[in-house]
């Protein structure tokens, strides 16, 4: 039996990470950033800035669950990295303003490709959402995406970032679905690795056409964007 077949037989659920894999990220943020930037007089490009905010929150966020003292929101994890990144860039800045840009993250458009394959894929599987997002962003952002899941999934829940493994346990648990069921969807290689880890399937969404990296925890699905994990799928 090909690793297709297997998936098709065998999912229930696809669950999807947000930030990167549904939503633009880095090209929202840019768009966002850029007007800022500039009346700041910053001569930077602005989505080197962004790709530094980003990979600092990330590092930030890790750093929290490691400590393991308890969860600290996302937004306040955003602020700090924001905050960071303005201050060893050289901005002046005020709280407001980092607020302000923290705040873009819940009104991010989705992929081009998205909605159609949701829609695809939502006539053969439950689809749901597990983001590292504070359950308010989330809900803010669900007009922005124009697609109703199935289930909405905070981090909170499980009090850790991913990829801690207690995360995607209990989007299981709230699923109520065995992991053979799941199929885990993320832009990224370490929630790919974290999902797989766990016991989740999972599908590698390379738009960026970056090799995933010689993990133990290959991906069961590799395909450049939703639609062709649409056309493999539904």
């Amino acid at each position: 039996m090909q690793p297709v077949d297997r998936l098709r037989r065998e999912i229930k659920v696809l669950v999807f990470d947000q930030y990167g894999t549904v939503v633009d990220m880095q090209k929202g943020l840019t768009e966002a950033s850029a007007p800022f930037l500039e009346r700041k007089g910053w001569k930077g490009a602005p989505h080197r800035f962004v790709t530094w905010w980003r990979r600092t929150h990330f590092e930030n966020s890790m750093i929290d669950s490691l400590c393991d003292r308890g969860h600290t929101p996302y937004r306040e994890i955003g602020r700090r990295a924001v905050s960071q990144v303005m201050a060893r860039a050289g901005i002046a800045h005020t709280r407001d303003e980092v607020e302000w840009l923290v705040g873009r993250i819940e009104t991010l458009k989705p992929f081009p490709d998205a909605a159609e394959a949701l829609r695809r894929l939502h006539r053969r599987y439950r689809l749901a959402i597990l983001s590292n997002g504070d359950r308010d962003m989330l809900e803010a952002a669900k007009p922005h995406i124009g697609f109703a899941f199935d289930h909405v999934i905070s981090v909170e829940e499980a009090g850790y970032f991913k990829p801690h493994r207690k995360t995607y346990a209990k989007a299981g648990e709230i699923l109520g679905e065995e992991r053979t069921g799941v199929l885990f969807v993320a832009n990224h290689a370490f929630d790919c690795v974290g999902a797989k880890s766990y016991g989740f399937n999972t599908a590698y969404i390379d738009r960026r056409k970056q090799p995933f990296g010689p993990w133990p925890q290959q991906p069961d699905l590799i395909v450049a964007d939703l639609k062709a994990l649409a056309d493999v799928l539904a």
